[in-house]
């Protein structure tokens, strides 16, 4: 692993840390039966359940925006310097994000956004 394809695994995790984070919470508010059954009934979560879960939403189309750019970077013959710091802080953001929205902090909760978007839009822009 590189130090540019290391956030990406590191996000990987976060990512799935926010989903069973966001699982437990909605143990806490539903019932077992409606979380192992088809969820077509599953009342909307509020509170933390509910914010998780739109975290965990949203860390998943990062990801999948993510994650090509850094590859992209990565299979370079000289992947760009600037790459790897664009990959570590948009890591530091994202894991900012999930911990920000969980709290419920809306303001912060979009600069931290939106500094991992840039980091995104500056991996596919280095990749040029």
């Amino acid at each position: 692993m590189t130090a540019l394809t290391t956030p990406l695994a590191l996000y990987g995790l976060v990512c799935l840390v926010t989903i069973l984070a966001q699982v437990m919470a909605a143990g806490q508010k539903l019932e077992l039966t409606q979380l192992m059954g088809n969820r077509e009934a599953l009342p909307s979560l509020t509170g933390l359940p509910g914010r998780l879960d739109r975290a965990q939403a949203n860390s998943v189309v990062a990801m999948a925006l993510f994650a090509p750019a850094v590859l992209i970077c990565a299979i370079q013959p000289e992947p760009p310097a600037a790459a790897s710091t664009a990959a570590w802080i948009f890591l530091l953001a994202r894991i900012a994000y999930s911990v920000v929205y969980a709290l419920g902090i809306a303001y912060l909760r979009t600069i931290v956004w939106l500094v991992g978007f840039a980091m995104t839009f500056w991996l596919y822009l280095l990749a040029i």
